[in-house]
């Protein structure tokens, strides 16, 4: 008893001190004082707008630091950059065994640096400085993937990508993203009235929470934008908790691909730290041009095991790669599956897992698809489920209508056993505008949840 009661203190004393509470303890230290927390700031001899911030507050656990740029980091040292002029408030928050303290300085930077705004991932993003207008960009609606979603720890939306046009209810394609390299790096978020939300954060602008809603909202107007780096990362961030087009409670956006024509972004969430959402934008009235793809006749294998030579997108369901098999028979005893996972809901009644080719299919020699599943008993067939796969060949040039050029191959499934089926497409073997295969299982066109396995899929001579 004494035990459990000197322990329920010392939680109930660290839950204080990390409430701000000044609450000493012999084992945890005492709590920092935020008259300890000191730092210099010295501009570099070659640049006075970039700056050196030197943590003072003597041993620490953790400085972290927010520059008042857009910028932050952690770390005794951290350099700023700073191309306008302006004063900006610097925080160094500083944490040790008893607790955290922060305090602040002001830095004024004299005169705006010109050349160090003449970078090329400014110049993509703003159009540069002589674009005194800014630079408006807007979602990639007939993109598949201008939306998605898939895990914090990946850097790839596998969990769920959005098909061209798929969110054209919500008023998220008409919002645009202006970025202006003038008046102090300004962001104007034009949305038209109302705001596509992530359901878990809505609540933030005013939605209510639960499913992805379209909120009436009126974005502020005194935002910018800065761009920092993180060791090897890059970063766009929107002051004052703004955001870009998607509302995920978020401001700080992981940019992966800035080009004059694509930018392709990375946001976390904050009600759900588990996931990481994808946003696909191009500057306003662009069009992405068409590439021929050239027709050929590859190899096509996925063993589902992390070898696979298959980039699959999960569209409306949930889906796992290298998953543990959880029924090892003599039709398929491979340690590593793919699990699919159908969800309710309208917006998944056309759940599939699919891939776009970056060649056409040449069908005239390899028409054959072959498929290992495995069907659980355990799912509710008595309705619009069905022991079911799918195989069909679309041309992803028809974008949100390429469902319209299929041709489709079904078949039915015994239960609670590894099957591989073969898909015959002989038939249409001197057709050459395929270059997308879905896949498909459980049927479509319902809400019935289920829980699938799949062992291979290949296309082989």
């Amino acid at each position: 008893m004494r035990t459990y009661l000197y322990k329920t203190l010392a939680g109930l004393l660290l839950v204080l001190t990390w409430m701000g509470c000044k609450v000493d303890d012999p084992e945890l230290g005492a709590a920092p004082e935020n008259a300890q927390v000191k730092f210099n700031a010295t501009p570099t001899a070659a640049n006075a707008n970039i700056v050196v911030f030197k943590n003072q507050s003597g041993a620490v656990t953790k400085a972290v630091w927010d520059l008042g740029n857009g910028q932050t980091g952690s770390g005794e040292e951290i350099t700023g950059s700073y191309p306008l002029a302006g004063t900006y408030t610097v925080k160094l928050t500083i944490y040790t065994s008893g607790g955290f303290a922060s305090s602040t300085q002001t830095v004024t930077i004299a005169n705006t640096k010109p050349e160090m705004l003449n970078r090329p991932d400014y110049n993509f993003l703003t159009g540069g400085g002589s674009n005194t207008a800014g630079k408006t960009w807007v979602i990639e609606k007939g993109v598949s993937g201008h939306l998605g979603v898939g895990p914090a720890t990946s850097q790839t939306a596998e969990w769920y990508n959005a098909a061209p046009n798929e969110k054209a209810s919500e008023g998220f394609y008409d919002d645009e993203m202006v970025f202006t390299l003038s008046n102090n790096l300004k962001y104007t978020y034009i949305n038209h009235g109302s705001t596509f939300a992530n359901g878990a954060n809505a609540a933030g602008i005013g939605g209510a929470t639960g499913g992805d809603v379209t909120v009436n909202y009126t974005p502020p107007t005194n935002l910018s934008w800065s761009i920092t780096e993180e060791g090897d990362k890059k970063y766009l961030t929107i002051s004052n908790n703004g955001f870009i087009a998607y509302y995920t409670g978020v401001s700080k956006y992981q940019i992966i691909t800035l080009t004059e024509n694509e930018m392709y972004l990375r946001v976390a969430d904050k009600a759900n730290a588990a996931n990481a959402w994808y946003l696909r934008l191009a500057p306003k009235g662009y069009t992405r041009p068409v590439v021929e793809k050239p027709l050929r006749a590859n190899d096509i294998s996925d063993k589902f095991d992390g070898t696979g030579n298959i980039a699959w997108r999960a569209d409306a369901i949930t889906f796992k790669n290298a998953f543990d098999n959880p029924f090892p028979q003599s039709a398929n005893t491979a340690a590593k599956v793919g699990f699919y996972q159908r969800l309710t809901g309208d917006a998944n009644q056309y759940g599939n897992l699919q891939t776009t080719l970056d060649y056409r299919l040449n069908l005239s020699t390899r028409n054959k698809f072959k498929v290992k599943v495995f069907f659980p008993g355990g799912n509710d067939y008595s309705g619009t489920l069905k022991p079911q796969v799918s195989v069909k060949l679309q041309n992803s040039l028809a974008g949100g209508n390429a469902w319209q050029t299929q041709t489709e191959v079904v078949k039915q499934v015994p239960l609670n056993q590894w099957v591989e089926l073969e898909f015959d497409f002989s038939s249409i073997s001197t057709v050459t505008i395929y270059d997308q295969i879905v896949l498909q299982l459980g049927s479509e066109g319902h809400t019935v949840p289920g829980i699938f396995y799949v062992g291979s899929f290949e296309l082989v001579k």
